[in-house]
Formats: C-alpha cells, sequence, structure tokens
C-alpha cells in the first residue's frame, strides 16, 4: 500500500513541475509545488481508499485535500518568497477529475448518436452524472484551496510585501 502511494505522489509531483513550468515561477518554486501536489494528492487518495479506515467520496475527499495545499502554500509562500498561488494551482492541477470530464463528454456524444430513448436515457444519465461529479469536485477544490488565502491574509500576502 505504501508502494501505492508513493507512486501517486510521484507522479503528481512530476504533473505538478509541468504545470508549474507554463506559468515560469521561480525556480526555487519547483520543488515546493511538487512537494506540495504529492502531499495533497497522497492524502486524496488516502482519504479515498478503504485500507486506511476512511472511505469518503472523491468530492470529500477533494475538499479535504485542495484545504490541504492550500494550508501548505499559504504556509511556505515567505519561504519560496512567492505569493501562495504559485505554488498553489500547479499543486492542484494534478487533482483535477480528468476521467469524469473524459466520461461527460462520451455520454453527451453518445446521447447525439443513441438511436431510440432507451439508449438515450442511459447515456444522458452517464453524461449528467459524471458532469455533475467533474463540476463539483472542481468546485470544492477552488473553495477548499481558496479559504486558506483568506484565512492566514497576513501570512499570504507577506511573501509580496
Amino acid at each position: 500500500m505504501l508502494e501505492k502511494i508513493l507512486e501517486d505522489a510521484l507522479f503528481s509531483a512530476i504533473a505538478a513541475i509541468g504545470f508549474a513550468a507554463i506559468s515560469r515561477p521561480p525556480a526555487r518554486a519547483y520543488l515546493y509545488c511538487a512537494a506540495i501536489a504529492a502531499i495533497g494528492h497522497a492524502v486524496r487518495f488516502m482519504l479515498m481508499t478503504p485500507e486506511f479506515g476512511v472511505r469518503l467520496h472523491i468530492v470529500t475527499a477533494s475538499l479535504v485535500a485542495a484545504f490541504m495545499v492550500g494550508i501548505i502554500a499559504v504556509v511556505f509562500s515567505p519561504v519560496v518568497k512567492t505569493p501562495p498561488e504559485t505554488c498553489l494551482f500547479p499543486a492542484l492541477l494534478p487533482m483535477i477529475p480528468g476521467m469524469y470530464a473524459y466520461r461527460s463528454f462520451a455520454g453527451a456524444a453518445l446521447c447525439v448518436l443513441s438511436a431510440g430513448q432507451e439508449q438515450f436515457d442511459r447515456y444522458f444519465y452517464l453524461f449528467a452524472s459524471n458532469s455533475f461529479t467533474c463540476v463539483c469536485i472542481l468546485l470544492v477544490m477552488a473553495v477548499g484551496a481558496t479559504i486558506p488565502i483568506f484565512l492566514l491574509k497576513k501570512i499570504s500576502f507577506q511573501a509580496t510585501r
């Protein structure tokens, strides 16, 4: 199980470095982006895995992980000497629910291509369910990551002064 957690953390750290490279932060921020993403994704993975005694839904686990990522980014922003968003956003991007988005678009395409009412209803259900889950995950990630910036306002704005 530890191997799965470390693998999950490693791949999310690599993805966060790639996402951070797009926005060109200072070189000192890459390591923090990777570490914060690894911690956040590993926390979400553990919260969704029944072997750890907790089996949360992906929406709830994403909220907790995004909140944790936000707190870590705000706390380390004075150390990195960048705004917390510099490390926060690349760390959140690996947690975007790609499979739910893919399945929702596939369901929409199958709705259009369906032959009868029964097929349409089935594919529309898949489209609606996956779309709703995807939107909810994105919403709770945005809210969960933003709350620490406002709660820890003194620390979060300290890096930009």
